[in-house]
């Protein structure tokens, strides 16, 4: 077994991609090769950047691999919001759960990649304002808190 194989956010992040999967397939036939495909990617990429980034390299550069793992993730919840606004299905027991999962990945994968490197400042952008947690993130509730103040 590899090591990558041992984690919870590999195997959380394989039953996150099924559900890509399936709520993908709902999507329609002109979306095959934009939205769809690109849903798929990214999620595929969530689990393989996961993978790749624990091959015995140092923590700081498995925490560089977690953070593209987070940013294909994000890139899956944008996808999922461009399909809410096209008007297609997004009302599934699937996307609920994707919604949810997605939440929780998020969060295991940050609180992991700042176990890897807890001496690296995440954010980037100074003085910028921004939700408080993923879940207001994803929703848009007005939690907001800026940079400073966290």
């Amino acid at each position: 077994m590899y090591k990558f194989e041992k984690l919870d956010v590999w195997q959380l992040s394989l039953e996150y991609l099924d559900l890509v999967y399936s709520i993908s397939d709902g999507l329609p036939r002109n979306e095959d090769f934009n939205l769809k495909s690109q849903m798929r990617r990214a999620a595929t990429s969530v689990a393989l950047n996961i993978a790749e980034g624990s091959t015995g390299q140092t923590d700081a550069e498995q925490a560089r691999f977690i953070g593209h793992a987070i940013r294909s993730l994000v890139e899956v919840v944008a996808c999922q919001r461009i399909n809410s606004r096209r008007g297609y299905p997004t009302e599934s027991a699937d996307t609920a759960k994707t919604e949810e999962m997605g939440l929780t990945l998020v969060r295991k994968l940050q609180a992991m990649r700042n176990a890897l490197d807890p001496s690296r400042k995440w954010v980037r952008e100074p003085g910028g304002t921004y939700p408080v947690d993923a879940a207001e993130a994803l929703t848009g509730d007005e939690g907001k808190v800026s940079v400073e103040e966290r």
